[in-house]
């Protein structure tokens, strides 16, 4: 193992929590037990065998957006979203999703925000989009068993329901409206401009901070969250770029200064740069070694130092 620090040129005064972060390309049960103690980290891996590596109990909450089912080929081994079923996917998603429940808190909370995807009709493959290159797929799954072509599949409410099934308590369901999202050029139903982010406890009683976010006027937050989404330009292929503003609502509701904030699915790093801004502890996981060093480098960019462990 090597020690090196790294420190971005600008640092960004909104940065509350400064300290330096572990970044560990082959992260064991003892560098993980030292972000529990103490310190953020950002971990290249597979979510759930990286999340057994964590002691019980150890994270306050966790906010992530999975990969969704049949809309990406990251041409990465091990990658969740291009099982052959959408029921494998729920089960593998529930799985990991194990390990979450494991070590969250029992007062913790679970912001899922899952998307969902159409049934393929029997083409093998997605075209490129002009607005959206990273749409191409060159395979995709055949309609599950049980749907239709072109069918609507609800995948969050399948995993919602699994979830719910496996212990979890569902708590809310937040739809998150797009002013700007994509246009679609289906000529035979609506255009598609949300999603969902569910809240999930593992207790029936957890930390929730009813009056960390205000709506308008003062009054408490409710379940439509309108949230344009962002780009991020060096996200080449990444389309799914977190919104820091559905982020943050979540990390103040769930969490306080100094807690340790979990995303096992962190792509570009957006959850751990909200997480840093409001002065929580994190730490993620990522499969994709470009997203892993893409979030590096966002955390920098936030005025963050990187304290790198490289593996053996």
């Amino acid at each position: 193992m090597t020690d090196s620090e790294t420190t971005a040129q600008s640092a960004r005064p909104s940065t509350l929590f400064a300290e330096p972060f572990v970044a560990d390309d082959s992260p064991t049960v003892e560098s993980c037990a030292r972000i529990v103690e103490s310190e953020s980290g950002v971990l290249l891996g597979d979510a759930e065998r990286v999340l057994k590596m964590f002691p019980d109990q150890s994270v306050q909450m966790v906010v992530t957006s999975p990969p969704y089912w049949s809309l990406r080929d990251y041409h990465i081994d091990g990658q969740i979203g291009l099982e052959k079923s959408v029921y494998q996917y729920i089960e593998r998603l529930a799985d990991v999703f194990d390990e979450v429940k494991r070590v969250l808190k029992d007062d913790g909370t679970f912001w899922l925000n899952i998307g969902d995807s159409y049934t393929s009709g029997g083409r093998k493959w997605r075209a490129p989009d002009g607005k959206n290159r990273a749409r191409a797929m060159s395979v995709r799954p055949d309609t599950p068993e049980g749907l239709k072509p072109k069918e609507l599949i609800g995948v969050p409410w399948r995993l919602a329901f699994a979830l719910q099934s496996r212990g979890w308590y569902l708590r809310s369901d937040i739809v998150w409206d797009k002013p700007n999202c994509q246009p679609e050029s289906v000529k035979d139903r609506p255009t598609k401009c949300h999603e969902y982010m569910f809240l999930l406890s593992k207790s029936e009683r957890y930390k929730y901070d009813v009056d960390a976010v205000k709506g308008p006027n003062g009054r408490r937050i409710r379940d439509v969250w309108s949230v344009n989404t962002r780009s991020y330009k060096e996200a080449s292929g990444h389309f799914a770029i977190f919104p820091i503003e559905l982020i943050e609502p979540c990390i103040q509701f769930g969490s306080g200064e100094g807690d340790l904030v979990l995303d096992p699915f962190m792509g570009a790093g957006t959850s751990a740069v909200a997480a840093s801004r409001l002065g929580r502890r994190f730490v993620g996981i990522e499969l994709n070694p470009d997203y892993y060093n893409l979030s590096l480098n966002r955390l920098c960019a936030e005025g963050l130092f990187i304290r790198r462990e490289i593996g053996e």
